[in-house]
């Protein structure tokens, strides 16, 4: 391919029209650039569940649509993934239910363990992606250009360490009062800018922390 790999970190492959992934990708990489190209899947186990050492994946600007990130337990060390600008309209992150007494998806527990950014700006979504929870050290979530409709209760559960939150230029039109009440370390931004928000949120933010925390309302419908 053309991609270009400086011989141990860095693979650089931005720019060059691949389709598919390049079989030859070195596991040693720690920065991977596969933005702007016509990528349509992405697979992250090839079925060997050999470890990466991948700590940025950018992922932007190819013509993903549907993405399931549960087999991904060969990326443990991978911290920012950046998928803006593609066509998602579907971003699974919760496994099916097993059966009862089964242990078949209790390899969930492994997934992206040490992942602190996720981009899915400028996409299709029109929900926030179920199990954002599961991403255990999730710090930063950019969900900005999409068309979600409203935040619910579980949308946000368990992200126990989440801290910026960016919903910017959506179509939010409700938020559950509980919907940011499990993020006691939300500390940065919450951005809710260019929504269809018609009232007021003290319900909402009444439990956040009003000290370090930065709310953004401008260009709603209100």
């Amino acid at each position: 391919s053309e991609c270009r790999w400086d011989g141990q970190l860095l693979l650089n492959c931005s720019f060059t029209r691949i389709s598919t992934i390049p079989e030859d990708t070195s596991q040693t990489a720690v920065t991977a650039d596969l933005s702007y190209n016509n990528i349509k899947t992405f697979v992250c186990s090839d079925g060997r569940n050999e470890e990466w050492m991948l700590k940025h994946l950018n992922l932007s600007n190819n013509l993903i649509s549907e993405l399931t990130l549960t087999t991904c337990t060969n990326l443990p060390n991978l911290e920012t993934l950046n998928l803006s600008g593609n066509a998602i309209h579907t971003l699974t992150l919760e496994m099916p239910t097993p059966a009862h007494g089964s242990k078949k998806y209790s390899i969930v527990d492994r997934l992206l363990p040490a992942l602190k950014v996720l981009s899915v700006e400028r996409n299709n979504l029109n929900t926030v992606p179920r199990g954002l929870g599961l991403l255990q050290s999730l710090q930063t979530v950019h969900m900005s250009s999409n068309a979600i409709q409203q935040i619910d209760p579980k949308d946000f559960q368990n992200c126990s360490q989440l801290k910026d939150i960016d919903l910017r230029n959506n179509r939010i039109s409700k938020i559950h009062p509980d919907a940011f009440r499990d993020l006691k370390k939300l500390q940065v931004v919450v951005d809710l800018r260019e929504n269809a928000l018609t009232i007021p949120l003290p319900q909402i933010l009444v439990s956040l922390n009003f000290f370090q925390l930065e709310v953004y309302l401008s260009k709603n419908a209100r």
